[in-house]
């Protein structure tokens, strides 16, 4: 049931959101050098390396590496880099994740293919063996606020508690959550 609720629900956003898809891509592609589309090499489930699509908000040649990481993330920024993350417009593409099958509308944010810490703690919590989401229970208690630990323990608390209803509860509030920019770093 949720793989079809993520496929329709996918498919209804993608046709809904493809004129913003599109002014987002020309903006992109209008404020810097390089390609529109970001592939990063994300942590799937059972920890298979995926590649899920985003829109580019760092200039190219920035290490792959979390933003966190960086010495200065602002310096990697492009013109409209902070703006699509603060708003959460980078993440659009990812729709074609949730369509592939790579990922779900809700589970763990998928972890970065070099985010060791983060995958070992998820892999000895089980959480592995959930889809990645593009929103989870971490996202809307905490997202780029909390340490690995919290966010392990939201995953898991996620992965004992999944159902229907509460994906559509962590839905909703992502959406709040994005509307008022709440928990976001960069």
């Amino acid at each position: 049931m949720k793989r079809c609720f993520d496929l329709i629900l996918a498919l209804i956003a993608a046709f809904i959101l493809l004129i913003p898809i599109v002014f987002v891509a020309m903006c992109v592609k209008l404020t810097s050098k390089g390609p529109i589309i970001y592939w990063s090499d994300r942590i799937g489930r059972y920890n298979k390396i995926f590649k899920m699509p985003k829109f580019r908000t760092m200039k190219i040649n920035t290490p792959a590496i979390a933003t966190h990481l960086l010495p200065d993330p602002k310096l990697f920024l492009t013109p409209i880099g902070s703006f699509l993350r603060r708003s959460s417009l980078d993440e659009l593409l990812q729709l074609w994740s949730i369509i592939r099958g790579d990922m779900s509308f809700v589970g763990p944010r998928p972890a970065l293919f070099n985010q060791d810490d983060l995958i070992i703690l998820r892999t000895e919590n089980g959480v592995d063996r959930l889809l990645p989401g593009l929103t989870g229970w971490a996202q809307i208690n905490g997202r780029d606020e909390l340490p690995i630990p919290e966010k392990v323990k939201l995953d898991v608390e996620y992965l004992q508690r999944r159902s229907f209803f509460l994906d559509v509860k962590i839905i909703f509030m992502t959406f709040l959550k994005v509307i008022r920019r709440d928990g976001v770093a960069h």
